[in-house]
């Protein structure tokens, strides 16, 4: 960390524990001929040991100074850097069977995912450090504290598992939270049936947006008494009660009727 100094608006946060960093590159797993994106590589401790395992490693990263010290440093030759904010970039651009990894800002991690999931289809799979708390509400099961629009559409796209948690002190600076690590993998083309994907975030948007009311006052825009009882779904039941499935169910009857 030597000559930079944490950046509070970009959420920094270095990870300097040897013994997790090695557990998470391990969990990675990287291979010499896959294309590898790391967002956030900050000081890099996850960038070097990745990179010697890589022919290439492209890098996202905002914060113009770390840019320069990855440019002028020893791990430049097998760095494509891309300075630029996560949110905005095409991950697109980087080619099909993408593997992403990184220590997410936990100001941005929950828009991040979901920018992130709207390149799924060319994404092999995604290997995050974020806030345990987000994990939690990624893995959550229904009818639970933590289950919510995160877990819904995320599931929905995504084969997601907490794999191991990271305590504050192996950071500098420390944060005030527990971290943990979490793995994405992109569901086959043929288990998202959600006719409608965009109806179905909306419907699940307003399921959450307002969680101690009823499905039938959250949903009373998509939904009537006569499609709540072709669904066969009690709507005095709140959105946290629903599972995934249900939710493609709902977003396939309303992109049905028309």
């Amino acid at each position: 960390m030597e000559g930079h100094r944490a950046r509070k608006r970009f959420g920094q946060n270095f990870l300097v524990d040897g013994n997790i960093i090695r557990k998470i590159v391990a969990a990675i797993d990287p291979k010499p001929d896959q294309v590898i994106v790391e967002i956030g590589p900050g000081l890099g401790a996850m960038t070097r040991p990745v990179s010697e395992k890589l022919d290439r490693l492209h890098v996202v990263e905002i914060d113009r100074d770390l840019a320069q010290r990855l440019r002028e440093g020893d791990l430049a030759p097998k760095l494509e850097i891309h300075e630029t904010d996560a949110l905005k970039f095409d991950f697109g651009t980087l080619g099909p069977d993408l593997r992403v990894i990184g220590n997410l800002p936990y100001n941005i991690s929950s828009p991040l995912l979901f920018h992130l999931a709207e390149h799924a289809e060319r994404i092999r799979d995604m290997t995050f450090m974020l806030q345990k708390e987000v994990v939690d509400r990624i893995v959550a099961a229904p009818d639970t504290d933590e289950y919510g629009r995160l877990s819904v559409m995320l599931q929905y796209r995504f084969e997601c598992a907490h794999l191991f948690d990271v305590p504050p002190g192996a950071f500098r600076p420390a944060p005030k939270v527990m971290s943990a690590i979490v793995h994405l993998k992109p569901r086959p083309v043929e288990q998202l049936t959600a006719r409608d994907p965009l109806r179905m975030s909306a419907i699940v948007k307003a399921a959450f947006g307002q969680r101690r009311k009823t499905l039938r006052n959250t949903l009373r825009e998509h939904l009537d008494v006569a499609d709540w009882a072709a669904l066969g779904i009690d709507p005095s039941r709140r959105g946290e009660t629903l599972e995934v499935a249900d939710y493609v169910r709902i977003a396939n009857h309303c992109a049905a009727r028309g």
